[in-house]
Formats: structure tokens, C-alpha cells, sequence
């Protein structure tokens, strides 16, 4: 203890060392001399007493706790005022209790601004993520804590106000659009389409393959206008987006319809939210959240001058039921998810007449899809049991269906099942959201040109792997109570009948199986097989791993990655 209390405490000072703040556990007992098991997350200090013969009972910023063993409630109230006294007045104080007496006579007597219950301390404090205080710059205001403020010092700023804070952690949802038409020939709908004017988004492939041609004949029967806008691009570009925002605004439809693929959706999605909300600006719009109900950013309202329908020709990206669109910027070669459930489309077309064309080589690759959207899903922070039925149904029909619709593109009932596969997996990531896989997946796909399938399933061994071991970082804000992803990818194991008897045996056969499938429909199994040199890649991992680590997917993964783990997953998987 004395070694850790000389790095810890400034004895000069009588006051925190600098040093260790922002310092993990094991890197502080190294700089005290102290070994401690690998993978150690708080070192915690037993302590007699409080005050200046007891340095470690200081602010010390860091995963160092110390700890008093008490008989009684009372006494541990009357060392929390103790600690407090000595250096927190009117700054905050955490307790874990269900008995309402016992919070009540805390709060009361205990000289603190702010006062979290049964929440972690530091997301708490700060406010806004499990309570509904308001975020804080600044705590120690009053004659108690003795504290500067932002504005005039004045009488208030004396006054002592206590805030109370019980966990209030937001309701959970599960949204997806409207309505969703599935079943071969259901697109047939548009026919029944309330609306005057029609806009489809779409590329040209789609119309060579006349699949145009077959949404405007339903549409002419409903006595529709057409527009059609044919330029999206794979990975579609900001300036797609807006060229296609202004050919629609020209047109000022009142359905707005995306036909086509992932980029296709997300094309359509883009231009939508320009339409109806000219003055959005981009660099808004990617901002990133932990809380997609609480973010800096409020996407507009849509669906004021025209409601979306989506019509996928693909099965993988379910793009047609989620709130979630890519726009790629091609200058800096990055690709923004956006994120909010306003891009949601309000009517979904799931007709599997639509996908019996597509080559093997695309089915593999979005099949793949499905499959980590699923995946993801299952074992996100922000899984439910909505969301878990979802996914592992969605893994169940990729298992059986995939193999069988990329051999015979012809079989009718493999093209219905990965259909519906791909749309109920985006109806679970849509809500559970998806994890650092997609976050990586989305930066190799803009540096190496790779399909983002593909670069999803080079990853998921990798990830899986990743995931299914101790973190070395939790996740904030998470929606379990211990890390449990170990034991989702045991519960997917178990519903793929793979061997299961523990979370290890279970993720190493889900691994296998996985790798078994890639092999059977053809996947590159790594980087260096779909093309990527070594020293390229080597020249932007880093930048990789740093832009990975900051896209919005990494926030529902359930362990919180390092730059240098990212970084790590990238190579093995070279």
C-alpha cells in the first residue's frame, strides 16, 4: 500500500499525482513496483482511517478505491461524511441501496451537490445518461464546496442545493416501419399506393434488368407521375446525394422510392432528409452518440412533403427497415453512418421475385451480410429480448438457406428465406444496433475497395474471438449487468446444435462454422486474398484503426476496444 500511496499522492503537495490520471490499473501498479494479474481493472486499498495520516482516503482520478469494512449503516454513513469533510464538500457522493430509509438519511445528511443512486459514479455525476440531471461543467458550488462558476459569483451561488439523482434509465423501443409487404409478388402494393407523384431512386443496372420498368407499371396503374433519378453508385458520394436531392426537389414528389441494394436505400435516405430539410448541414449529421434519444445533433422530422417506400433487390443490407444510411465521403475516402430513426422507411417491400437474378458472388457476399448483422445484434450493449429473436432466426435461415441460394440461384425457397433473413436481422440491429466488426468492415470497404460484406465476414472470425474474451475496456451505458457476450455466442451455438458444454468450446465450433460456410460459398478468408499488399495496408493501419474506433458502431459493441486491439483484429485478419 505504501508503494502505491508514493505514486498516487504528491506527499509535498499533500494532493493527487498527475501521473496516473488516465492510467489503466496495471499500468499504475507498474510505476508503484507492484505486480498484479494481467487483465486487472481497479486496485482497491483497505484504509483504517481518513485524513492527512491516510493519503489514499485523497481525490485520486484514477482505478484506485480505497475501502473501509463497516457493522453498520450508520457507520457507513458517518464515514461517508467523513470523506466527504475531508475533500468533496458540495461535489457528489454515490450509494447502492434499495431501502428507501437508508437513501433518505444519506441524501440528508451527506454535504454533497449531487447524490447518484444505484448508478456508476462517474457517468452519474456527470448527469444525463442515467438520471435526468442536467450535464454538469463544474460541482462543488455553495458555501459548502466553495467553488468558481461560469457566470457572476452572487448570492446564489452560496445557497447549498442538494440534487438527488434515483437511476432512470431510458425506456427501451423497437421500431421498424409501418408497414412491410413480403411474400413473391408483393410488390404488386404500389398498385394500392396512396400518392400523386413518384420518385425512384435507383442505378442503372436495375433498369437493364427491368426491374424500373416493373415498379412503374404497378405505379401507372395507380395513376402515378414518375421521376427517376438512375446515378447511384456503389458506396454512394455525398455529391450523389445532392445531385439527386436537386433533380428531386424540381420534381417535388410526394413518394419517394428506393429500388436497389444497400446503396441504393442509403442514396434514397439521403436525399430524402435534404428534400423536406434543405438547410441540415452534413458535418451535423455524423455526429456521434451513446444515447440515440439524447445526442448534440436533432435530425429533422420526415415524411412532411413525401413518405419512403423501400424495395430491396438484394438480401443482406435490410437497409429498407433500418434507421441507418451510409454516405461515403470519396475526397477523404470515409464512409459516415448515419444514424437516426427519422431515416427509417415508412413502407418496406420485401418481394423475393426480386432477387432470383443475383450472381453467386453477390449472394455470398450480402448472405454474409445478414449473417454479422445478426450476430452483432445479438451480442450488443443494447440487445432485448425484441431484438434476440430476431437475430437468432435470422442466423438460423442464413445457416440453412444461404448455402443452398448461392449454389441455385434458381431455388425459389433459399431466395425467399435469405430474403426475409436480411429484413428481420435489419429489424434487430435497427434497435440493438451492430458493433466494431461493421466499424472496421466500413473503413476497409473505403481503403481497399473490398465489398462490404466481404469485409464483414473476413472480420467476424476475429471479432468473435475478440468479443468472446476478457475486456480489457467495458462499454458505458450498457444494457447488462456483467459481460455476457461469452455466453450470447454460447446461446447461438446452441441454436445451431454446435457443441456447447462451455462459452469457450461454443465459440471456438461457432468460429469453425463460420469458416466452414465462408469456404463453401467461396468468401476470401483474409485481406491479402481479396488483393491488399502488405505494405499498404501497414502504411494506413493506424489511420484505419483510429477512424474504426470512432465510428459510430464501436458504441454498442460489448467490450470498448483500444485503438491498438483494433489495430490488432485488422492484422490477423491480413
Amino acid at each position: 500500500m505504501k508503494k502505491l500511496q508514493k505514486v498516487a499522492i504528491d506527499e509535498k503537495r499533500q494532493s493527487m499525482n498527475a501521473d496516473i490520471v488516465g492510467q489503466s490499473a496495471e499500468k499504475i501498479a507498474k510505476m508503484a513496483g507492484i505486480e498484479v494479474p494481467e487483465g486487472t481493472k481497479i486496485l482497491i486499498c483497505e484504509l483504517e482511517g481518513i485524513g492527512e495520516k491516510y493519503p489514499l482516503s485523497r481525490e485520486k482520478l484514477s482505478p484506485i478505491l480505497s475501502m473501509f469494512i463497516v457493522d453498520t449503516t450508520e457507520e457507513g454513513i458517518h464515514r461517508a461524511e467523513e470523506m466527504i469533510d475531508f475533500g468533496g464538500l458540495g461535489h457528489s457522493a454515490v450509494l447502492h441501496s434499495t431501502d428507501n430509509k437508508v437513501i433518505e438519511e444519506f441524501s440528508r445528511r451527506v454535504k454533497v451537490g449531487r447524490i447518484i443512486i444505484n448508478s456508476p459514479s462517474s457517468q452519474g455525476a456527470i448527469g444525463d445518461i442515467y438520471n435526468a440531471n442536467l450535464p454538469s461543467l463544474t460541482l462543488g458550488c455553495g458555501t459548502m464546496g466553495r467553488n468558481s462558476t461560469t457566470q457572476n459569483v452572487s448570492a446564489q451561488n452560496l445557497i447549498n442545493i442538494k440534487r438527488v439523482a434515483k437511476r432512470r434509465v431510458n425506456m427501451q423501443w423497437f421500431r421498424v416501419p409501418e408497414r412491410i409487404y413480403f411474400e413473391p409478388g408483393s410488390l404488386q402494393y404500389l398498385e394500392k399506393l396512396p400518392g400523386k407523384k413518384a420518385f425512384i431512386v435507383t442505378d442503372k443496372f436495375m433498369d437493364k434488368l427491368g426491374y424500373v420498368s416493373r415498379v412503374m407499371s404497378h405505379l401507372k396503374k395507380a395513376n402515378f407521375d414518375v421521376n427517376i433519378f438512375l446515378d447511384v453508385e456503389p458506396d454512394p458520394s455525398t455529391e450523389t446525394v445532392m445531385r439527386g436531392t436537386a433533380q428531386m426537389r424540381s420534381f417535388e414528389p410526394d413518394v419517394i422510392i428506393a429500388l436497389g441494394g444497400g446503396s441504393a436505400m442509403d442514396a434514397a435516405k439521403g436525399m430524402w432528409l435534404f428534400y423536406e430539410n434543405p438547410e441540415v448541414e452534413f458535418d451535423g449529421l455524423k455526429l456521434r452518440f451513446m444515447d440515440i434519444r439524447k445526442r448534440a445533433f436533432k435530425f429533422p422530422k420526415l415524411g412532411k412533403k413525401a413518405k419512403m417506400v423501400a424495395i430491396p433487390t438484394t438480401s443482406g443490407t435490410g437497409s429498407e427497415v433500418t434507421a441507418f444510411a451510409v454516405i461515403t465521403d470519396k475526397a477523404n475516402s470515409i464512409k459516415y453512418p448515419l444514424a437516426d430513426y427519422e431515416l427509417t422507411p415508412d413502407i418496406a417491400i420485401i418481394d423475393p421475385e426480386l432477387v432470383m437474378t443475383v450472381p453467386p458472388s453477390v449472394t455470398a457476399d450480402t448472405g454474409m451480410d445478414v449473417l454479422t448483422h445478426a450476430i452483432e445484434a445479438y451480442v450488443s450493449v443494447m440487445a432485448s429480448d425484441y431484438t434476440d429473436a430476431l437475430a437468432l432466426k435470422a442466423i438460423e435461415l442464413v445457416f440453412k438457406y444461404l448455402p443452398t441460394a448461392y449454389r441455385d440461384g434458381s431455388n425459389a425457397l433459399a431466395r425467399e428465406k435469405m430474403h426475409n433473413a436480411s429484413c428481420i436481422a435489419g429489424m434487430a440491429f435497427t434497435n440493438a444496433f451492430l458493433g466494431v466488426n461493421h466499424s472496421i468492415a466500413h473503413k476497409l470497404g473505403s481503403e481497399f475497395h473490398i465489398p462490404h460484406g466481404r469485409a464483414n465476414a473476413i472480420m467476424l472470425p476475429h471479432v468473435i474471438r475478440y468479443n468472446g474474451s476478457n475486456p480489457s475496456k467495458l462499454v458505458s451505458f450498457p444494457k447488462y449487468e456483467y459481460y455476457k457476450a461469452p455466453e450470447k455466442f454460447q446461446e447461438i451455438a446452441k441454436h445451431l446444435g454446435l457443441g456447447h458444454s462451455t462459452p469457450e468450446e461454443a465459440i471456438d465450433n461457432l468460429v469453425v462454422a463460420i469458416e466452414n460456410l465462408m469456404k463453401e460459398l467461396n468468401v476470401p478468408s483474409s485481406l491479402s486474398q481479396c488483393g491488399v499488399s502488405k505494405a499498404h495496408l501497414d502504411s494506413v493501419l493506424m489511420e484505419l484503426a483510429d477512424e474504426a474506433f470512432e465510428d459510430q458502431c464501436t458504441t454498442a459493441n460489448p467490450r470498448l476496444p483500444l485503438v491498438s486491439e483494433i489495430a490488432q483484429l485488422i492484422t490477423q485478419a491480413y
